[in-house]
């Protein structure tokens, strides 16, 4: 069983659902960076998912799109990225990392040795948002055989027939995007998710993550409890920022407030358990 898998059983069984915090690899630097992704299954993440910096995040709101760009400055290459995944999984070898970032970056560096390098550093799955499942053949059998879940992305702008089709070619979880339009810029209501989580149950056996827009702890409680977990991206990057000097470097602050922020949402997560279905 893969660890997303395991994960999102074993969180079953405790009757909540997951919090995946996000985190931009690099941002503002590999050192800070590293220090926060290592300490973040402490603070309450159960997966994490890690960004991987591009020049054109074009899913992406302003803060992921300038948290990227810190990324880039620092230095950021995908060989780094890897590299920053296999640091943690010397301390960590339970918690599920899932790569998220943007189809060209990964074509230049080859999709089978990507996908074989990310396995031996020890990522689970990969998310590449503008990669449609149409072409993700290229993709789709290196891997399968690295052992790495392609995470696919629904909206509510989906169509039935569409869903279906979409999620054929998914593993580990269900991407939501519950609004439309880009990361960090607004949030679903609850009433919205409590009716369209339903629509893709139907169509999948595969756990289901909501994000795009869950910004506070009473959102990520919600989200948790209506799907199978939320993603939690654009707030803690802000955050993130506001503890930047005026260079753009990390201060003492940067590490513990964004470990804070992740606390408070895992703690609310907790106490929301998962509704019944």
């Amino acid at each position: 069983m893969s660890r997303i898998a395991a994960r999102f059983k074993a969180l079953a069984a405790e009757g909540r659902g997951a919090l995946i915090p996000y985190l931009e690899a690099y941002d503002p630097d590999r050192a800070t960076s590293l220090e926060l992704f290592r300490a973040m299954p402490a603070a309450g993440a159960d997966l994490i998912e890690v960004g991987m910096p591009f020049s054109d995040p074009s899913a992406d709101g302003p803060v992921i799109q300038a948290a990227a760009l810190r990324g880039l400055k620092a230095g950021a290459t995908l060989v780094g990225v890897l590299d920053m995944v296999a640091e943690f999984r010397k301390d960590n070898d339970e918690t599920p990392v899932i790569l998220m970032g943007y189809v060209n970056p990964v074509e230049a560096y080859g999709y089978e040795r990507f996908c074989k390098d990310a396995a031996a550093a020890g990522v689970d799955g990969l998310i590449l948002v503008d990669l449609p499942p149409e072409e993700g053949a290229v993709i789709a059998a290196p891997a399968q055989a690295a052992g790495l879940d392609i995470i696919r992305l629904v909206a509510p702008t989906t169509p039935d027939a569409r869903l279906e089709y979409v999620l054929a070619h998914a593993s580990g979880f269900v991407y939501y995007v519950s609004i439309v339009g880009i990361t960090g810029t607004r949030s679903a209501s609850a009433h919205d998710l409590a009716g369209a989580i339903p629509r893709v149950r139907a169509a999948t056996d595969l756990p289901i993550a909501i994000g795009f827009g869950v910004r506070t702890p009473e959102q990520a409680a919600q989200a948790s409890s209506i799907a199978d977990g939320a993603v939690v991206a654009s707030v803690l990057l802000a955050t993130l920022a506001e503890t930047l000097d005026e260079q753009g470097r990390a201060t003492p602050q940067t590490v513990p407030r964004v470990l804070e922020q992740i606390g408070g949402l895992a703690q609310a997560v907790r106490a929301a358990g998962q509704k019944p279905e």
